[in-house]
């Protein structure tokens, strides 16, 4: 029996494995600043009046962030990824030089309204922001919105340390407190059916940051594959 088989298979899962704990470690450092945050912001407003800026690990893999009237949620999807073929990043010396590095765990930022859980409004949109692919170099780079997307892009030189993730984290809060609330153009809310108003508790109008609106602010977002990797 050819061995180069079960070599194969045995090679490719010890990569994923490697590249999953790679991801998991790098998201308990998330964690971790988050919770420094927390307590810093704590410590500077004590006795100012009260707003929220709290942290709820909802499970291993999602942390909600809630400040003013925003939720972030920080969410490390559990399986490892490969790039497209045709996707900017494999067309890299980095990845050219080990191909394995194009095998990435993924971190996902998105933004929702606190009032979308507070009132369980189930019908309501939340949008990624951004999302960080890291492989078995802790290596990484960013998918998102404006400044988020363009704080790394560079692959081959961008390491997740805990000054990199804390810079992905401040720019996400930033871009999450300008990214308002903006009122739905009058022809688009103004029929509203009887069962989506019957019952208070469970209302069913869809509320978003950007609902009906084709904003310039939250088109630009940075796409790899029509960006220029360097490595």
């Amino acid at each position: 029996m050819d061995n180069s088989l079960f070599e194969s298979l045995r090679a490719k899962s010890l990569l994923k494995q490697d590249v999953y704990h790679k991801t998991y470690e790098s998201f308990q450092m998330f964690k971790k600043i988050l919770h420094s945050l927390v307590k810093e912001y704590e410590l500077k407003f004590k006795d100012a009046n009260h707003v929220g800026f709290e942290l709820h690990e909802t499970d291993e893999y999602k942390v909600e962030l809630t400040f003013g009237g925003d939720v972030l949620i920080f969410m490390m999807h559990t399986n490892v990824f490969q790039f497209p073929r045709l996707h900017e990043v494999m067309k890299t010396n980095y990845i050219s030089d080990d191909t394995q590095r194009s095998y990435c765990g993924v971190i996902n930022i998105y933004n929702f309204l606190a009032d979308s859980f507070t009132y369980r409004r189930m019908n309501d949109l939340g949008y990624m922001i951004g999302r960080v692919f890291i492989n078995k170099d802790v290596h990484f780079f960013i998918e998102g919105k404006r400044e988020i997307g363009q704080l790394y892009n560079n692959f081959a030189s961008s390491e997740l340390t805990e000054e990199a993730a804390m810079g992905i984290i401040k720019s996400s809060i930033l871009y999450t407190t300008n990214f308002d609330l903006l009122t739905p153009p009058y022809d688009e809310v103004k029929l509203v059916r009887v069962e989506d108003m019957q019952a208070t508790s469970d209302v069913k109008l869809v509320t978003g940051k950007r609902l009906g609106f084709r904003f310039q602010g939250d088109h630009v977002e940075i796409k790899q594959p029509n960006a220029k990797f360097t490595g």
